[in-house]
């Protein structure tokens, strides 16, 4: 087990921001974690990197105790902060050999990261010349310098531009062939394209955990409609293979069906039968963003 949390709280003032928190992630496992802004996140993994300590709770990184290892815990982790801190007026090379000899990091490391991360052609500039996606592989750079197994990523790509976002993307993914990552983002395509595993956070409690394939995989189909006049919910309900009906505002209803078939064209005919007129039709799949609005809204 690369991580396994049990119980953590944390308390600012009257203030509770982790509620008895309690997950395992596996040697290897790339997990997303997800919530909404204020919902935990960044404490979590102030916590695990031992930059803050739980009210109550504890913590294992890598079979190190936070509350009584952390020093160990902090030479096994390598992590990336939310606010990237990185020396401006240092060159690229010499900001990672600075960190190197914090670490005793061997000088040939230094260069083999360089070429992993892909800032060769930046190496020799100032860190202030650099663009934000750049800034953001050296910040990996130096998360990766000391071989960490597990790595601990908040947002790591807020703010990249299109481009800049899938390789950073692709790095992680190239990373995490051989190292343990958790990382925080409000990107849900992020988190499909690159975690096997979602960790969803709410008001400082985890209210889901699971595998991305099995979210992936779900029958359910959601189908959004408006009508020109309000249907009883008991109604609608009658409908073949539904699941759940919600009206979320004025004639619009949610529609939820335990089936892979296409079921437009029965509200369709729903509507026709009941001298129903359909102002608007749409499917949308049940994915994890629909996920993550229903359990964080």
């Amino acid at each position: 087990m690369s991580i396994s949390v049990t119980n953590i709280s944390k308390i600012y003032d009257q203030q509770k921001a982790l509620n008895a928190v309690s997950f395992d992630i596996n040697q290897g496992e790339i997990v997303g974690f997800l919530g909404p802004n204020g919902a935990g996140k960044s404490t979590m993994m102030k916590i695990l990197t031992t930059y803050l300590a739980p009210t109550e709770g504890n913590a294992v990184v890598n079979g190190f105790d936070i509350n009584t290892n952390p020093m160990d815990v902090q030479q096994s982790v390598g992590y990336l902060p939310e606010h990237n801190p990185l020396y401006l007026e240092m060159y690229v090379r010499e900001y990672l050999v600075f960190n190197a000899r914090v670490y005793k990091t061997p000088k040939q490391r230094i260069e083999e990261i360089i070429k992993l991360t892909g800032i060769d052609s930046e190496a020799n500039k100032k860190i202030s010349q650099l663009s934000k996606g750049y800034r953001q592989r050296v910040g990996l750079a130096c998360a990766l310098l000391h071989d960490p197994s597990v790595l601990i990523l908040d947002e790591p790509t807020t703010g990249l531009d299109p481009n800049q976002l899938v390789e950073i993307r692709e790095l992680i993914k190239s990373v995490g062939k051989e190292k343990t990552i958790f990382l925080s983002t409000h990107i849900m395509q992020e988190v499909e394209a690159i975690c096997d595993r979602v960790i969803i956070i709410n008001k400082g409690e985890i209210v889901a955990d699971k595998n991305l394939n099995d979210i992936m995989a779900q029958t359910d189909q959601i189908i959004e409609v408006e009508f020109d006049y309000r249907v009883e919910e008991a109604f609608l309900s009658k409908l073949p293979n539904i699941k759940e009906v919600k009206n979320t505002h004025g004639f619009t209803y949610l529609l939820t069906f335990n089936t892979t078939t296409d079921m437009r064209s029965t509200v369709f005919d729903f509507a026709h039968d009941n001298q129903l007129k359909t102002l608007q039709l749409s499917r949308k799949n049940k994915n994890l963003e629909s996920l993550f609005r229903e359990l964080t809204r």
